[in-house]
């Protein structure tokens, strides 16, 4: 009886007819799945919190990194079922659950399949039940730590080792920061040691290894290496020119930034600004952003920016009162005072759909702010045109009640229908897209905006498409792991890549240019007075610019792992790519003129560095081995 409720708390059942093993409440996590014989793997989901306002995706990769199942779960399909085939290999199947999922999902497959879970590290990953185990394993001579994050649920971790029952555990606390969290180290031996875990306290769940494979199975024996084998990306590049590339720029300080910082920020070369504009402080004083404004034109050369009004001390839901309408004033003279140099942007409010109770709401502040823009044909002059809705987040909802009544995409359509004439640009920020595989939605983002404006007869958008905020987590909701390192870097190249990947974008922003003590997610590290220095994701930046071209060229990429933009400036030609795997690539190039005039190839790895990299030309096709983790830019001159 006891081994029975044991089988039945790790989630595995029995059936009459064949044994299955079932993973249960997934929310955030990476499924490897190795067959040795005909098998399926069944996902089933059921709602979590606000499904029914957000799209999903899951995706299903073979041993060679290939996509072989990719289901889009619509925001109506808050219940339901996708089922694959797993072929026998040495290789491991990749079933991928990006975070963060409105939705809990439930994956069965064949007990003898090996299955190994592979948890998100910081954010939650899963709901658990209390005393629920599962089983990891520690390579000889490695320092592995067990951590953990208290969500709300889970609050400890107990490890014991199998072999002699010695035990650790490690108390999950609240803390102020969300990138705090808690861990222990485990023993060093000079053996491999299998570890069982349990899981104190039902609900949210944040647990995983450093030092060693973030890898937990539900039996021992299944504690088997990962084989990924080497993939292969081909790309074809055709003369077909699609459009441009947006512009790449930063969120920048409220502050006459210190004359020391200006080597970090020439490196990040920014080519458009994300400002913010407190009314109630220039309502005050209305010269107080012209210092900071004009140095970032001047001495920066931004001439493409976006201003949000609020208010200070993170107020968003302003009012069409006496003070607002004093800063918009100010920030309307100000930026005539430029002398009608470059395209400044003005949104009327910061994420009105997370911070207004209802769309009416936010229009009547709309309405009233853009007449008061209009009333004046300097402002146009000037270079001033009106951005909307500035959502957070686009396709999906934002992280709210009744977030189903506030999708960014359903406010633009009304505000477009309604007051269509008093609008340039659609704006939008994007959050929670953290994971390296679901980056493409960019992609997806970016064109249904383009069908929400309408193209004209040269295939632009009607109304300029700028996404003026990005970073992989909203707020403060950060996690190391991701912000202080290389993945920051990769995940950044990914988005750049398929947000401008089919010439409809004209403005892309890192939100922020600079850490600070309560949201440390910017492109800079302040070291202490007066120093700075760039953050993985700011050295990958300055390698991205320093390849960045005007037009977009069609490329054709069978690749899932390994995202490729191709770019021209009249004899120029640079393909900028990343590999998001682990597993090594050879990337073969179609289209090309052999021998390459003035041909390069750099790499940007692991180490934040970049180098030179050997390639091939021959017939008409270049190829090379791509490691992973890796950008990569390809430059030459067409003849």
């Amino acid at each position: 009886m006891k081994r029975l409720v044991l089988l039945l708390s790790l989630g595995l059942s029995l059936d009459t007819w064949a044994a299955s093993m079932r993973w249960a409440d997934i929310r955030d996590a990476s499924l490897y799945l190795q067959a040795d014989r005909p098998d399926s793997v069944t996902v089933r989901w059921t709602p979590a919190w606000q499904a029914d306002a957000n799209e999903e995706r899951l995706y299903l990769l073979d041993g060679q990194g290939k996509l072989q199942g990719e289901r889009l779960i619509a925001a109506s399909e808050t219940r339901g079922t996708q089922s694959w085939t797993l072929a026998p290999g040495a290789a491991s199947y990749q079933l991928e659950i990006p975070g963060y999922s409105f939705r809990r999902y439930t994956v069965e497959h064949d007990e003898r399949t090996v299955a190994l879970f592979a948890p998100a590290k910081v954010h939650v990953s899963a709901e658990t039940r209390d005393g629920d185990e599962l089983f990891f394993k520690v390579a000889p001579g490695e320092h592995a730590v067990l951590a953990g994050k208290f969500h709300g649920g889970v609050s400890t971790l107990q490890a014991q080792r199998v072999g002699d029952g010695k035990q650790v555990s490690v108390a999950l606390k609240p803390y102020r920061a969300y990138w705090q969290f808690d861990k222990v180290e485990l023993p060093v031996a000079q053996v491999e040691q299998i570890w069982r875990l349990r899981l104190q306290g039902a609900g949210k769940a944040a647990f995983w290894l450093d030092g060693t494979a973030n890898l937990f199975a539900q039996k021992p024996q299944q504690l088997k290496p990962l084989r990924a084998d080497d993939g292969q990306t081909r790309l074809t590049l055709h003369d077909k020119v699609l459009g441009n590339t947006p512009n790449l720029g930063i969120a920048l300080p409220y502050v006459v930034v210190p004359a020391s910082s200006y080597a970090v920020l020439d490196a990040l070369k920014p080519q458009a600004g994300a400002y913010y504009s407190f009314v109630d402080i220039t309502a005050d004083r209305p010269h107080y952003e012209d210092k900071f404004r004009q140095l970032y034109r001047q001495r920066f050369g931004i001439t493409q920016d976006i201003t949000l009004l609020a208010g200070s001390h993170r107020k968003s839901d302003l009012r069409a009162d006496a003070t607002s309408n004093a800063g918009l004033e100010a920030w309307l003279a100000a930026t005539r005072a430029l002398g009608g140099q470059g395209t400044h942007y003005i949104a009327f409010a910061d994420e009105p759909n997370l911070n207004y109770p209802d769309y009416a709401d936010y229009q009547r502040l709309f309405d009233s702010m853009a007449r008061q823009v209009r009333s004046n044909p300097e402002n146009a002059r000037a270079g001033v045109r009106i951005a909307m809705p500035a959502s957070t987040r686009l396709i999906n909802g934002p992280l709210a009640d009744n977030a189903s009544t506030k999708r960014g995409i359903d406010w633009a359509r009304r505000l477009l229908a309604e007051s269509g004439d008093q609008v340039d640009a659609l704006a939008w920020h994007e959050w929670m897209v953290r994971d390296l595989l679901a980056t493409r939605v960019y992609r997806d983002s970016v064109r249904r905006a383009a069908d929400l404006v309408g193209l004209d007869a040269h295939g632009r958008p009607r109304k300029a498409l700028l996404l003026d905020q990005t970073n992989l987590s909203p707020g403060s909701d950060l996690s190391p792991y991701d912000q202080e390192t290389h993945f920051a870097a990769v995940w950044w190249a990914s988005v750049v890549i398929n947000s401008s990947q089919d010439g409809l974008l004209q403005m892309l922003n890192w939100f922020q240019a600079a850490d600070e003590p309560e949201y440390p997610k910017g492109m800079v590290r302040l070291l202490g007075e007066d120093r700075f220095e760039l953050k993985p994701v700011g050295l990958a930046q300055q390698f991205i610019q320093q390849h960045w071209l005007h037009e977009v060229l069609y490329l054709e990429n069978d690749a899932f792992e390994v995202d490729v933009l191709a770019m021209a400036d009249d004899a120029k030609r640079s393909l900028l790519g990343v590999n998001k795997g682990a597993r090594l690539q050879r990337v073969d190039l179609a289209g090309a003129h052999c021998p390459l005039a003035n041909g390069s190839l750099r790499y940007f790895g692991t180490d934040n560095r970049s180098r030179d990299a050997p390639f091939n030309c021959n017939d008409g096709r270049v190829s090379f081995e791509l490691p992973g983790q890796t950008l990569f830019a390809l430059t030459w001159k067409a003849s």
